[in-house]
This record gives structure tokens, C-alpha cells and sequence, in this order.
């Protein structure tokens, strides 16, 4: 017995390690299959798009040309709608797949290695799978398809134009799936020993922002696609504007607001990262960004004529054909190497697909409009220079000259190297010199909407609502010289004075704009005058929601012309040394270290007086990360509605050792952050369903203004 007893406890514990063994197999064999699960699940994603793509275009042909066929149009357009709603499941399946394996640390992937190691927060971890090449075009994809997915729920519009949307958005989908199933391979595994660690995460990327920056921008670049995909289909189907515009304003501003706060947010990004002490650098991958914002911008304002009056039809064609491209433009910049940039990727091969994808979408683009043309008159006629429809058009006007002069000065080293051979570049002074001036015309325009009220406003009506904003604009001018502010401005003087009296101007309008309606509604009514604004805001919530928006413009104009005060000082500082600037005295105090295992750390303080007597206290910071030699400054700001105190470390110098600072105080920062904030109130605002065009209780009574 007791031999008996000895023997089987000894089998069980040479059993007990085979079990073990046995399930770390088993996990590891689950494991090994999410790769093979996420390159299955986009070739899957690839054959339903295609299924969409080309059954629905052939059920739409059978729909033009009454032909018969085993399956009726509409059943065939059905099965391809479905396809295509089955690709989202697919693709993010996908997202899931390369996501678990980033959380995983599974290194047998050269995504994970290249992106990701041990030591990075989780949060960033989520971050990569968009830090890299092949898991951006992968969010891009999914994105799309996603939109993709919610156009194809869609039943209260025309159903043959929301089924050719729906082919040509899967078109678009089949040409990313095959970069993702072909030339980026998100999933490829290592060859040969697979390595314990990954590389990380660029240390540029590991900062909050960069967890919602991306997506942000993208959810704008991917939702342009929609409107696009509707615009092109409508003119395939010589469907009238009255269709296609308002099923695509919704999209078209949602982008546009994505795109905004993407915008916003990668300024901000660039501020507090960075550490050079400016929030936009007309780099060429921020220059790509701003290039779709401007035509969307454009098309948005062009909408809003041709819906009012059937004006502008050619032009709302081309502009969001020229935003769709100008899109998959900035992609091909950030992933291509075409230019060099602090944010790109880095040069790859895909650049042939990206631009025959885009000489591709101008030819059908181009045909489409030549065939369709005689469908693109105009309805009615510019009838005056003072109404609002002239204001748009040259808002309109202005807002393409910026994009010329940002795309030329973006390409020109392309266009140098094709012609002659080398790289010529332009910086930041000439985007300054040239887009400075437009961008004021713009601002000056924007208070001449709210002004010009009516189709042909009378001369003499015109003259008198600009007068307060002229005495506003005037006053501002006055005030800002006598205070002496032209002599202390150290570059763009001018046009900072210039910009201050302007946006007084445009604030002017814009408020006794938004009141006037308030005002009437309050005399017909006898409610108070908050509660008339409300209601009035309620039942014009598209206007109210442009006046908020370019309210939120003029604040980030305000904190752009403070660029022009900025002031800096450098220097090394010995324990207990004062660094003086403008009104504070900045006393280096001491100095702390930490590590961890993702990077080490070396932080300054820095005592902050004013007037004799301590305000606060800064901490600057340099960071050594593991997986790179680069030494990365953390910014520190202490920041308020006149001016930010911006501060960093710069490191050691190598000849005294002593720590170098740097220090900058730049006026007006914040209300750039602010306008940011309210731009994006205001396209909420702009999207909420208005009320009825009567009051409560009062049918067929029109509310003041309407």
C-alpha cells in the first residue's frame, strides 16, 4: 500500500508539469493563430468589398438600361449592400486581431516589433496600432468601412443613389484592403529567432494627445470619402442637387469638424512636445492637413448657395472632388517620403499606388463631368456685390487662393527636384509673407456675411450696419498704437494690429447679427431677452452655429497675431541662478532624476517671481528613453488668458555641465485652444435638429428673422 501510494504521488507530479507545459502550449497555439485569424479576415474583407464594388455597379448598370437578368437590379443591389456591411465585420475583425497582438507583446509580428515593446504604458500600446504605416492604412480601412457600414443602414434617402454611394465607397475600400492584403502587410512575421523585446514606440508619440490626435484626423481625411462618394454618384445619375446636398451636409460637416479638432489637437501636440516654443511650422505633413480643412471649409459655404438658390453647382462638384483627393493627398505625403517631416512615416514603395489610386479617381472624376455637364447650370445669377451670397463667393475665392499658395510652396520640392534636378524648399517666412495677408482678408470677410443679410441689400442699409463694427475695428487700432504695441512687436507688427481691429470688426458683427433675430423675437413675443436668444438660436440652428463657429475662428485669430509678441531667452544656469524674462525671474532651485523602464528622466525646478514675491513653480523636464539615444524635452507652461510661461530643458552642456534652459513667453496662446473649443461648439450646434418653423401654440406664425 504504501508503495502503491509513493508510486502515484510521484505520477502526479510528473504530471503536474506535463499539464502545465501542455497549457502554455495550448496558449501559445491560440496565439500563433491571431495573426493567421487577422490576415484571413482582411483577404475576407477584400472579396466582399470587391463583391460590392462590382455587383453593385452591375446591378446599377441593369438599373440604367432596363435589361433583364436572372436576378432583378434591386436584389443584386441588395446582396452587394450587404457585402458590404460584412466587410466592416471583417476588417474589424482585423483591427482586433493586430490589436491583441500589440497588448499581447507578441513579437513574432514586425509590426509589434517596430512599434511596440514591454516597457510601453498601455495606453500607448492602444496608440500603436496607428503609429506605424501598415496600422494606420489598417484604421484607415476600418474607418471607412465603417462609414461605409452606416450609409448603407440608411433608408429615408433615394435608394438607386445611396446604392451607387455605396459601390463607389467600396471601390475606395477594395484600393486600401488591396494595400493591405499586398504591399503593407500588417500581419508579416519575423524570419528566423523571434526577439524577446520590441523597439518601442517613437518617443515623439508618447503623449496623451497622440492616443486621440490620429483618429481624430482621420475620422475627418475617411469621412470626406462619404460626401465625396454621393457628389459623384448624384452626378452618375444626373440626380438634382436637391438630393445629394442634403443628404451630404451632415457627413460634410461632421468631417470638417473631425478635421478641426485633429487639426487643433496635433498644434497642440507640436506646442507641448516639441519644444520649440510655436504650435504650427508649416511642415509638410501639417501643410496636408490644412489643404482638405480649406477646401472642406470652401465646399461647406458653397453648399449653403447652391441650396438657397441652385448657384455654384460646378464649383460644390469640384470642390469636395478636389477635398476627397487633397484627402489621399496627405496620405501620400505622410507615407510615401515624398517630403521630409518631423511626422511622416518615412519613404516606402506604396507611392505608386497612391498616385495612380489618384490620377485614377481625377479620370472618372473628369469624365463623369464632361459627360454631365449640361446639368451644372447655374439657376440663378449673382444679383448684387451686396448680398450674402456675394460675401461667400469671395470667401469662396479667398479660401482657394490659400490652398494654391500652401500646395505650391508644399510641392515645390518635388516640382525642383522633377525640373531641375535639386531640392528646393520654402519656410516658414514665406508661408507668412503669403498667407498672412489672405488669411486676413479671409478674417475681414467673415464679418461681412453676418452684414450682408439679404440678397440685394440697399447701399444705405449696408453703410449702417457697418458702422459699429468699422468704429469696433477703428477704436481697437487706435488703442493698440496708443499703448504702444506697434514698437514692442519683434516681427508681423502690422499684421498683428491689422488682425486685432479686424476680428474686433468681425466679433461686432457677429454679435448684433446673432441679437437682431433675438431682438425682433423679443418685441413680438414680450419673453425676456435670454430666453428669445434661446429660442431663436433653437429654431436657427444652422445659422447660430455659423455665427458660433466664426466666433471661434476670430479667438484663434487673436491668439495667432500673438505670435508676433513672442519673446525668448537661453541660457545655462548654475544652482540658486536667476534667468530674467519679461515681467518674471525664473530661479533654477533644484534638480530630481528618476527611472523606469521605459526611459530616464532628469528634471529641473524652477521658481517662478514676480514683483519680489514666488508664483509658482515650474519643472522641465529631459527624457532618455530606453529604445532610443535621442534626448526628448517634456515642456512645462504655465499658461493664462494673456500669456503662456514656456519652459524647457534643454540638457547639458558639454562644455560646463551646467543644465540648459530655455525660456519663452508667448502672448495670447490660450485663446487659440479656446477657439478651438468653440469652433467645435458650433458645428455641434449647426448639427442639432432645429424646432418647428412656428412657436409652441402659435401655428403659422413665422419666427422673427426666418
Amino acid at each position: 500500500m504504501l508503495a502503491g501510494g509513493l508510486a502515484l504521488s510521484s505520477a502526479i507530479r510528473i504530471a503536474e508539469p506535463s499539464r502545465v507545459r501542455n497549457k502554455a502550449r495550448a496558449r501559445k497555439d491560440v496565439l500563433n493563430l491571431i495573426p493567421i485569424l487577422g490576415s484571413v479576415a482582411l483577404l475576407s474583407a477584400l472579396v466582399l468589398s470587391l463583391y460590392n464594388f462590382v455587383i453593385g455597379a452591375v446591378a446599377q448598370r441593369q438599373m440604367s438600361t432596363g435589361n433583364g437578368a436572372v436576378l432583378p437590379a434591386e436584389r443584386l443591389a441588395g446582396t452587394a449592400m450587404r457585402a458590404g456591411i460584412a466587410s466592416f465585420a471583417a476588417v474589424s475583425l482585423a483591427v482586433c486581431a493586430l490589436l491583441w497582438a500589440i497588448l499581447t507583446n507578441d513579437f513574432s509580428l514586425t509590426y509589434v516589433v517596430n512599434e511596440s515593446n514591454r516597457a510601453l504604458p498601455e495606453a500607448y500600446k492602444v496608440a500603436a496600432l496607428w503609429s506605424g504605416r501598415e496600422g494606420s492604412l489598417l484604421l484607415w480601412a476600418w474607418l471607412l468601412s465603417g462609414y461605409g457600414f452606416i450609409v448603407r443602414l440608411r433608408r429615408t434617402a433615394d435608394p438607386r443613389l445611396i446604392a451607387l454611394a455605396s459601390t463607389i465607397l467600396a471601390g475606395i475600400e477594395v484600393f486600401f484592403l488591396l494595400l493591405l492584403n499586398f504591399e503593407t502587410l500588417p500581419f508579416t512575421r519575423i524570419v528566423g529567432s523571434i526577439p524577446s523585446d520590441g523597439f518601442g514606440m517613437n518617443p515623439l508619440l508618447q503623449y496623451p494627445e497622440m492616443v486621440i490626435h490620429p483618429p481624430l484626423l482621420y475620422l475627418g481625411y475617411v469621412g470626406f470619402s462619404v460626401p465625396f462618394a454621393f457628389a459623384l454618384g448624384a452626378l452618375m445619375l444626373r440626380s438634382p442637387a436637391e438630393q445629394w446636398i442634403p443628404i451630404t451636409r451632415r457627413w460634410s460637416v461632421v468631417s470638417w469638424a473631425f478635421l478641426t479638432a485633429g487639426i487643433v489637437l496635433g498644434m497642440h501636440w507640436a506646442y507641448a512636445v516639441l519644444g520649440w516654443g510655436g504650435y504650427w511650422g508649416w511642415d509638410p505633413v501639417e501643410n496636408a492637413s490644412l489643404l482638405p480643412w480649406l477646401t472642406g471649409t470652401a465646399f461647406l459655404h458653397a453648399t449653403i448657395m447652391q441650396q438657397r438658390r441652385g448657384m455654384m453647382k460646378i464649383w460644390n462638384v469640384w470642390l469636395i472632388f478636389a477635398t476627397f483627393m487633397l484627402c489621399i493627398f496627405g496620405t501620400l505625403l505622410t507615407r510615401t517620403g515624398l517630403v521630409s517631416s518631423v511626422h511622416a512615416f518615412g519613404a516606402s514603395s506604396i507611392g505608386v499606388w497612391l498616385w495612380s489610386f489618384l490620377a485614377l479617381v481625377l479620370l472618372v472624376c473628369g469624365i463623369t463631368f464632361a459627360v454631365r455637364l449640361d446639368q451644372m447650370g447655374s439657376e440663378s445669377p449673382l444679383e448684387s456685390l451686396l448680398s450674402t451670397e456675394s460675401s461667400f463667393l469671395f470667401n469662396i475665392l479667398v479660401l482657394m487662393a490659400a490652398t494654391v499658395a500652401v500646395f505650391s510652396g508644399t510641392l515645390l520640392p518635388v516640382y525642383s527636384q522633377w525640373l531641375m534636378g535639386s531640392k528646393l524648399t520654402v519656410e516658414a517666412p514665406f508661408y507668412n509673407h503669403v498667407v498672412a495677408p489672405i488669411g486676413l482678408f479671409l478674417l475681414l470677410l467673415t464679418g461681412a456675411a453676418p452684414i450682408l443679410a439679404g440678397r440685394n441689400a440697399a447701399a444705405k442699409e449696408v453703410r449702417k450696419e457697418f458702422v459699429a463694427p468699422a468704429i469696433a475695428g477703428l477704436l481697437t487700432a487706435v488703442v493698440l498704437l496708443a499703448l504702444g504695441i506697434l514698437p514692442w512687436a519683434s516681427q508681423g507688427d502690422f499684421y498683428a494690429v491689422i488682425c486685432f481691429s479686424f476680428s474686433a470688426f468681425v466679433l461686432t458683427a457677429i454679435v448684433r447679427a446673432a441679437m437682431r433675430g433675438a431682438l425682433l423675437l423679443r418685441q413680438q413675443t414680450g419673453r425676456n431677452l435670454g430666453s428669445s436668444m434661446l429660442l431663436f438660436a433653437r429654431s436657427n440652428t444652422r445659422r447660430y452655429g455659423a455665427y458660433i463657429v466664426h466666433f471661434g475662428i476670430v479667438l484663434m485669430f487673436i491668439g495667432f497675431a500673438g505670435s508676433a509678441f513672442n519673446r525668448s531667452v537661453k541660457g545655462e544656469l548654475a544652482m540658486g541662478q536667476t534667468m530674467n524674462l519679461g515681467p518674471y525671474h525664473l530661479v533654477y532651485q533644484g534638480y530630481t532624476q528618476q527611472s523606469n523602464a521605459n526611459y530616464d528622466a532628469g528634471r529641473m525646478q524652477i521658481d517662478v517671481y514676480r514683483g519680489g514675491k514666488e508664483q509658482f513653480q515650474l519643472t522641465p523636464e529631459a527624457r532618455r528613453y530606453q529604445n532610443s539615444e535621442n534626448l526628448q524635452t517634456i515642456v512645462a507652461n504655465h499658461s493664462t488668458p494673456l500669456w503662456d510661461l514656456y519652459v524647457v530643458y534643454e540638457g547639458e552642456s558639454q562644455d560646463s555641465g551646467l543644465p540648459i534652459l530655455k525660456a519663452f513667453l508667448n502672448p495670447l496662446v490660450m485663446w487659440i485652444w479656446i477657439g478651438g473649443l468653440v469652433v467645435l461648439l458650433g458645428a455641434m450646434v449647426a448639427l442639432t435638429p432645429k424646432l418647428g418653423e412656428t412657436w409652441a401654440g402659435q401655428p403659422g406664425k413665422r419666427l422673427a428673422g426666418q
